[in-house]
């Protein structure tokens, strides 16, 4: 539901506002003169905040410049019976939406708080946006064992080498991969990631070269495959160990001769692609039992990095909290909540067999769930795992 706080020193203006707004459905807050309404937007978030200009100890434009100030992106509308276009200009000038003089049209009075909401949604889905695609996440650790891993990608990454990387589920080899591109000279172009254990069989060929229209029943279209979408830049080839040993072969091929072929065409088409992959299994198993091209392991494995399992560098488990408690924070819009020394403890004893997507999701349950701060109780009621 939208927040509409009305600012006015008329009480009848204030609710015949409120009594047009809540009919609409909007959720609705009043203050009486400006500095109640500053505390209000201090206190709470608005969409939008229908404002007179005059009123006592704090008129409507200097609550405007001072919600301005405090980086509020709430959307207001300035009414006024005073108005002419000078104090408009002025009060657009300081950021407002739009001006309305008093008496308010209903209809124009309710056009106008649409807009405006539709404006506030469109800052907020940019802000969340623009917060997604500048979000770098750091390999968190100061372990032996990932301070290797750190190491390798810094002497790796500047390079064209291709790099399998091995580990458990959840120890964080899609975020190796990502550092890797991002540390290279490819880092301007695209990083392209594909879940080759969540396409089927008989798709993962089109979905990695394309298809031509017309060359099998759904393809109503062309379409451009991962291989062509990365080129200049980087593939990522997250669970390669599940691919099907046909489409092994074409990697394979795509590998040795930098070309790739629609399915269903006969055109080569050339890609400038550095491929990464990344598994769980062990290849050489696979390969053992045939289920993996031996061929294709050497020419993927150029550069092994091993990233171990959490349970084997317990030592960053505080690091780690650390971070997820502030990533949780801000993805909430809140602070970070303190957790106490002995719940770190108790954490530090436990069998993470889910690796660091555990840990998160356990941090992220103690922060729903723990009141203040996070006790050594609510650890050991809420982390959901056995200890060792």
């Amino acid at each position: 539901m939208a927040k509409i706080l009305i600012v006015d020193d008329e009480k009848s203006i204030r609710y015949t506002l409120r009594d047009i707004l809540e009919y609409e459905k909007y959720g609705v807050d009043e203050a009486k003169d400006g500095e109640e309404a500053l505390d209000l937007l201090t206190k709470n978030h608005y969409d939008v905040v229908l404002c007179d200009i005059k009123m006592p100890k704090m008129d409507g434009l200097e609550l405007l410049a001072k919600a301005v100030e405090l980086g509020k992106d709430t959307q207001f509308i300035m009414i006024s019976a005073h108005g002419n276009i000078e104090t408009a200009v002025e009060a657009t000038k300081k950021g407002a939406f739009d001006f309305i003089q008093k008496p308010p049209d209903l209809n124009r009075l309710l056009l106008t708080v649409r807009n405006a909401l539709d404006k506030s949604n469109l800052v907020t889905e940019t802000k969340v946006l623009k917060k997604k695609i500048s979000k770098t996440y750091d390999i968190v650790g100061e372990s032996e064992t990932i301070r290797r891993v750190k190491e390798a990608i810094e002497k790796v990454a500047p390079t064209e080498a291709r790099v399998l990387i091995t580990g458990a589920n959840g120890t964080g080899k899609e975020l190796v991969a990502r550092w890797l591109h991002e540390k290279s000279a490819r880092a301007g172009a695209p990083l392209v990631e594909v879940n080759c254990a969540a396409i089927p069989s008989e798709l993962i060929e089109s979905e990695l070269f394309g298809h031509e229209k017309g060359s099998f029943t759904s393809a109503v279209k062309q379409r451009i495959g991962k291989f062509e979408q990365a080129s200049g830049g980087t593939l990522f080839l997250d669970e390669i160990g599940d691919m099907s040993l046909p489409a092994q072969a074409k990697v394979l091929r795509a590998l040795q001769e930098h070309k790739i072929t629609r399915v269903g065409g006969e055109k080569e088409i050339r890609v400038n692609v550095r491929v990464i992959a990344a598994t769980n299994k062990d290849l050489r198993a696979e390969i053992g039992a045939n289920r993996f091209r031996e061929d294709l392991y050497h020419r993927l494995g150029v550069i092994l990095i091993h990233v171990p399992p959490l349970n084997n560098r317990r030592d960053d488990i505080p690091l780690l909290v650390d971070r997820f408690l502030r990533d949780i924070a801000e993805d909430y819009g809140s602070v970070p909540k303190p957790i106490q020394p002995p719940a770190l403890d108790y954490l530090r004893t436990l069998d993470w067999t889910g690796n660091i997507r555990e840990l998160r999701n356990v941090v992220e349950r103690l922060v729903i769930m723990s009141s203040a701060e996070i006790t050594e109780e609510d650890a050991q009621t809420y982390a959901g795992v056995r200890s060792m």
